[in-house]
């Protein structure tokens, strides 16, 4: 039988946010709604919190949440996820990434990407997506992909261009990445690439390795706080979010 480990990612002092892994939403800090939230998959066999800082650590212990501690030099979640894998003696055959900025992530999403990664198992890695109203915002990852749903490529540029005709829709890089433990060794054995320091994307990595890699559309307007805008917008729907209401129970 096949077990999945979640493993989300953090890192304390984020370029454009730095410390937000433990602002507060409500009444818990960013990561704690991650990990709450993930924790109600029900396709996971267990979930860490992988972080690179002592704060983070002790936070997490606080609110009785495993969590690994990893180096402070990774600066892509794929690199921290592997390092923690590796930690735990190879005991799962199905690794999710969930980003732990993500404080508004769906467990029913978790679950999908987790069926679909099963059912499509001559992939590397399953990448989701959010079709989602067109924007030229630079802080959405867009996915390009072909008629096979196979991702060829990542961008936050302003693409599909509209030169001769327009669309209002992308297709927005949801943080749920389903990764094979050889795949995910793979990725974290290679230098990053070129087009991944130009784009800051870290799958563009995996691309340029040659890793198969597809894609499927999902439902739902989860968010990376990357931003403070983004944190100011997760705080006024957290007000509103009936799973909130249900992990928020026992603080």
């Amino acid at each position: 039988m096949r077990k999945a480990v979640g493993l989300i990612p953090t890192r304390f002092n984020s370029r454009r946010l730095p410390g937000k892994s433990l602002k507060m939403i409500g009444d818990l800090p960013l990561i704690i709604h991650t990990y709450r939230r993930t924790k109600m998959a029900k396709s996971l066999d267990d979930v860490f919190i992988c972080c690179d800082t002592k704060e983070v650590y002790q936070v997490a212990k606080k609110y009785n949440a495993k969590v690994i501690l990893t180096s402070t030099k990774h600066k892509q979640g794929g690199d921290r996820i592997f390092e923690a894998y590796k930690k735990l003696k190879n005991k799962f055959d199905q690794v999710v990434d969930i980003q732990g900025d993500e404080p508004l992530i769906d467990p029913f999403n978790i679950n999908q990407v987790v069926k679909h990664h099963r059912k499509n198992k001559n992939f590397d890695i399953i990448l989701p997506n959010l079709p989602t109203k067109f924007t030229t915002d630079p802080h959405i990852v867009r996915i390009i992909f072909n008629k096979k749903r196979e991702v060829l490529y990542l961008t936050r540029s302003n693409t599909p261009y509209h030169f001769i005709s327009t669309t209002d829709k992308i297709y927005k890089h949801l943080s749920v990445i389903s990764f094979k433990p050889s795949a995910l060794k793979s990725f974290a054995d290679c230098k990053k690439s070129k087009l991944e320091q130009l784009e800051d994307i870290e799958l563009l990595r995996a691309i340029d390795t040659g890793l198969k890699i597809k894609t499927f559309s999902l439902k739902g307007d989860s968010f990376s706080i990357d931003v403070p805008k983004n944190l100011i917008l997760a705080r006024k729907k957290m007000k509103r979010d009936r799973l909130y209401k249900l992990y928020n129970k026992n603080k």
